[in-house]
C-alpha cells in the first residue's frame, strides 16, 4: 500500500519516521519545502519526495493530510482531479466538527475521509521536531462519519498503531471537540494568559520553579496554528472558559471569606480527581 504525507512538519515527519521503521508502506513525501524533501531522502525518512503534488498523488492508497484547518479542503480542491479511484483521505487537526464541514462537500466521487487527531502535539515546528518515537504510548482519536467505509478507518487505525499510538478511541465530532476544549485549547489558553499576565516582570524568573516551567511551557505556542484552533472551535471553547472561571470564582469566593473548610473541600475534590485519573 502507497502512503502519501502532505506536509513533512513535526507530526508528519514523525509518521513517515515510525511507518518508515514499523510498516511495509510504501512512503511518499510532499511538501512545499525542497530541502525538507531532500533532508528526508538523505535521512531515509521516506522512500521517495517531492515538492510537486500532482507528479505523485494519483499513486497514493491514503493520503494523510498534515496540514491546519484551513488548508485541508482548498488542497483537496486544488488536486482533485490527480487522486486515484478510492482514495483514502486522513487528517491530523485537532478540531473536527467545522472542518469536516468544510472537506465534505469537496471530496471526490468514491473516495472517503476518516478525519483523526493524534494526541501528541509538538512546540517545534518543521521536519527538525520530529521524532522516530514521538507517539509512543500516546493517545489518538478517530471521528467516523456515516459516508466512512468500515475498513478503511480501519485502515487509518492500523497505521496509527504501527506508529506507536497505543490508545486509539473513536469518538463523535462533537465529542471531540468539546473534550478537546477542555484537555487541549483550555491549558494553551491558561498558558498564554498567564505568560501575559500583568504581574510578569524581568525578575519573575528568579521566583519561578518547575510549577511554572510546566504551565508555561505550551505558551511557546505556533500563532498561526492555534489561531484557527480557538477560532474554529471557539463556542466549544467559550463554554468551557465560563465553566473554568465558575471554578475559579468559587476559589477567590473561600478565599475572601477566609472559609478554610470550603478551601479544603475545593482542593479535595481535585486532588482525588487528579489521582483517580492518573
Amino acid at each position: 500500500m502507497t502512503l502519501a504525507i502532505v506536509g513533512l512538519g513535526a507530526i508528519g515527519g514523525s509518521f513517515a519516521m515510525s511507518l518508515m521503521k514499523n510498516s511495509s508502506e510504501h512512503i511518499i513525501g510532499i511538501d512545499i519545502d525542497e530541502r525538507t524533501i531532500e533532508y528526508a531522502r538523505k535521512e531515509q525518512i521516506i522512500h521517495e519526495g517531492t515538492t510537486r503534488a500532482e507528479d505523485v498523488l494519483g499513486q497514493a492508497d491514503i493520503i494523510m493530510l498534515t496540514l491546519y484547518p484551513s488548508q485541508v479542503a482548498p488542497y483537496i480542491e486544488k488536486y482533485k482531479s490527480y487522486f486515484k479511484k478510492g482514495v483514502v483521505f486522513t487528517d491530523v487537526t485537532g478540531i473536527k466538527t467545522s472542518i469536516i464541514k468544510d472537506v465534505t462537500p469537496v471530496l471526490p466521487d468514491q473516495s472517503d475521509f476518516v478525519f483523526a487527531h493524534p494526541m501528541r502535539g509538538s512546540e517545534k515546528k518543521g521536519i527538525s521536531g520530529a521524532s522516530i518515537d514521538k507517539f509512543g504510548g500516546a493517545n489518538a482519536l478517530i471521528t467516523p462519519i456515516p459516508s466512512n467505509r468500515t475498513e478503511n478507518i480501519e485502515k487509518v487505525e492500523d497505521l496509527y498503531q504501527k506508529a506507536g499510538f497505543t490508545t486509539i478511541t473513536r469518538v463523535t465530532p462533537e465529542k471531540h471537540d468539546e473534550q478537546i476544549a477542555y484537555v487541549s485549547q483550555l491549558m494553551h489558553a491558561l498558558s498564554v494568559s498567564v505568560v501575559n499576565s500583568e504581574q510578569a516582570s524581568d525578575d519573575t524568573l528568579l521566583f519561578a520553579g518547575n510549577s511554572f516551567k510546566e504551565l508555561t511551557r505550551i505558551a511557546d505556542i505556533n500563532v498561526d496554528l492555534w489561531s484557527e484552533l480557538f477560532l474554529h472551535n471557539k463556542d466549544a471553547l467559550l463554554e468551557t472558559i465560563q465553566s473554568f472561571e465558575n471554578e475559579l470564582d468559587e476559589f477567590k469566593s473561600a478565599l475572601k471569606e477566609s472559609d478554610e473548610d470550603k478551601l479544603k473541600a475545593f482542593l479535595s475534590r481535585a486532588r482525588n480527581q487528579r489521582r483517580e485519573w492518573f
